[in-house]
């Protein structure tokens, strides 16, 4: 495998993981009260419980997408 395909690779994977993580907070966004309804059918949480589960996924999600995707995305872009 070259450095440009894995280059692609991380590429296209960043997008598509950048992508996911703006459909899940657009989701919170716009549709917070059914998701948390649709949730509490099956977990008892409060709704403070289910924003701080989210947020802290959110931010473990974004975090993981720099460190796996973008950064070595960058480190190939720099190496050529």
């Amino acid at each position: 495998m070259t450095t440009e395909i894995i280059r692609d690779v991380l590429a296209w994977c960043s997008l598509i993981n950048v992508g996911f993580l703006l459909v899940w907070i657009l989701g919170l966004i716009f549709a917070h009260d059914w998701l948390f309804r649709f949730h509490g059918q099956w977990f008892k949480l409060s709704v403070e419980k289910f924003d701080a589960i989210h947020y802290a996924g959110i931010a473990y999600y974004k975090i993981s997408i720099l460190f796996f995707n973008i950064v070595p995305y960058l480190a190939f872009r720099i190496l050529g």
